[in-house]
């Protein structure tokens, strides 16, 4: 059975270079690096005293990790409001209020697209929130490397989105040829 169904030919499973984050409607500029989707399901183990000398598993609580964020530090601010909005200190001394309650969770968008551009795969990701920021990296004078910013991210469960379908994938005429 073929891994790609519109494109039996293809063989090679998709990069992980080709990606957009999305929340409120807009891509966020610069993200460089996001951190693997992961869930994980406590395992609760019981037995009853008549049981044989072993333990039966059943299911638990599930968890999501949070998700990391990287990019390089520009004159984008998306980071740094969102990051505002569970503790920002001008509010904390001036209105006694450090978290904007009525819009501190966003649900944000991972977009995975193939080496032609299209994209082939998105999960959203729900009721996220910032929990570490890094507004600048540590410094280092004798450094030769971009300065990344880091967004963590708290999710409350995340799930793929079933309406991006496999593109048939594009096929260029060489004119020289």
């Amino acid at each position: 059975m073929p891994e790609f169904s519109k494109n039996p030919k293809r063989v090679d499973p998709y990069k992980n270079y080709k990606f957009i984050v999305s929340w409120d409607g807009k891509a966020v500029a610069g993200v460089s690096k996001v951190s693997p989707l992961k869930r994980t399901t406590e395992v609760v183990k019981h037995r009853a005293g008549s049981d044989p000398s072993t333990t039966r598993k059943s299911i638990g609580q599930t968890d999501w990790d949070a998700i990391t964020l990287e990019r390089g530090v520009t004159h984008d601010i998306a980071f740094e409001q969102w990051a505002n909005k569970v503790w920002d200190y001008a509010n904390s001394s001036a209105l006694g209020q450090e978290v904007s309650l009525a819009d501190f969770r966003k649900d944000i968008t991972i977009d995975l697209y193939n080496e032609a551009g299209q994209k082939v795969i998105s999960y959203k990701c729900y009721r996220c929130w910032p929990s570490e920021f890094t507004a600048i990296p540590e410094l280092d004078g004798m450094g030769n490397a971009v300065a990344i910013q880091t967004l963590v991210l708290q999710t409350e469960g995340w799930e793929r989105d079933q309406s991006v379908q496999e593109p048939s994938e594009p096929s260029f005429n060489d004119p020289s040829q």
